[in-house]
């Protein structure tokens, strides 16, 4: 997935005028905005509103009819919103590539986009030269999205990396019995087994006979690798 850069839309013999041509399809309730995207595109010698939608339904329905090569989606519309209509037009013949277009740029829509089958996701505040290159990249079968969202979908990634790890460390620890997790949860905060017998009223002798049992269910070596493993199910003493 690219960013729309206009430095990279230079072609090599600078015949820019000889560009095929693209056709766009509008969709957007609001009238002032499609007006607004059609004089920002009419600049473009190559790229042509063949159409405007006020609603997805109506987008699904002029896609059929114009078959643009490229959909310029609105999320927030009434009745069949801008995703829906982008699941829809992947059973269109030919399918027109979708761009969203929107004004925010929550992590779900942005996913739910993508996988709906969009080829890029950009701000409204685009400005009008990238947007006229991200037009022209997806209809190359090239997929571009704003800077702001791919950063966002990176942290996300690697939230959700993040999060399955928890849960892996978590499911591990689950199988120790009650009082060995609580000893583990000791380990993880950093505790000899003389503390641990001291805050939970153990012998130190019943304290090494849980480790040895953490270490032998866990398959581990030492207690560093338990007190990781603590950690990275950000389990703290008590929980």
């Amino acid at each position: 997935m690219t960013h729309p850069n206009p430095a990279d839309d230079v072609p090599a013999d600078g015949t820019a005028d000889q560009r095929p041509l693209v056709d766009v399809l509008v969709a957007d309730d609001d009238p002032v905005v499609r007006f607004g995207l059609k004089m920002m595109l009419g600049g473009a010698p190559d790229l042509r509103v063949v159409a405007e939608a006020g609603d997805g339904a109506e987008a699904v329905a002029l896609a059929r009819r114009h078959r643009p090569d490229v959909v310029l989606m609105d999320i927030r519309m009434p009745g069949t919103d801008g995703l829906a209509a982008t699941e829809t037009l992947r059973g269109v013949q030919p399918a027109p590539q979708v761009i969203v277009l929107t004004t925010f740029d929550a992590d779900a829509h942005v996913l739910r986009a993508l996988r709906a089958g969009a080829a890029g996701f950009l701000l409204k505040d685009t400005p009008p030269d990238e947007l006229v290159v991200a037009i022209r990249h997806v209809a190359q079968g090239r997929s571009v999205l704003s800077p702001e969202v791919t950063h966002r979908l990176i942290a996300r990634v690697a939230d959700s990396e993040q999060d399955a790890r928890r849960e892996a460390a978590r499911r591990r620890l689950d199988t120790l019995a009650e009082r060995e997790r609580t000893v583990a949860a000791e380990i993880g905060a950093g505790r000899t087994n003389a503390e641990i017998a001291a805050r939970h009223h153990l012998g130190l002798t019943t304290v090494k006979t849980h480790v040895s049992a953490i270490l032998t269910k866990l398959d581990l070596n030492n207690r560093v690798q338990v007190a990781l493993l603590v950690q990275e199910a950000g389990i703290a003493p008590g929980q």
